[in-house]
């Protein structure tokens, strides 16, 4: 079978230089900004750090950057999850995840827990 070229979608190949990388830039901000938009309760501790509960309560995500446990197991952000189902879980990320990585983790959490 032979197939004009005008039928192809384009292949789209951007120049290294209009790649933006992610790189940790230690703000919570897209974070809290995407929890604050779910309607997550969320609680700023005295010592800096951030503590967020989903409205159903199965979800906690924990801002740590004055937690002196976390950092000792380079960790600055926590995500535990209790399933209506199942065992509940962990997932942490390090100090040099962007920030934007893990709004899109919690984003594609919420949207899959709302089904």
């Amino acid at each position: 079978m032979n197939t004009s070229a005008t039928l192809l979608p384009a292949v789209v190949r951007p120049s290294v230089e209009d790649r933006h990388w992610l790189s940790a830039d230690h703000c919570a901000g897209p974070v809290l900004d995407l929890l604050d938009a779910l309607n997550w309760a969320i609680i700023d501790a005295p010592e800096a750090n951030v503590h967020a509960t989903s409205p159903d309560g199965r979800v906690y995500v924990g801002w740590l950057p004055e937690d002196a446990a976390a950092w000792k197991r380079g960790i600055v952000w926590q995500v535990r999850v209790q399933p209506v189902e199942g065992d509940a879980w962990v997932q942490e990320f390090g100090l040099n995840t962007p920030t934007e990585a893990v709004a899109g983790f919690l984003a594609a959490l919420a949207a899959h827990s709302s089904r």
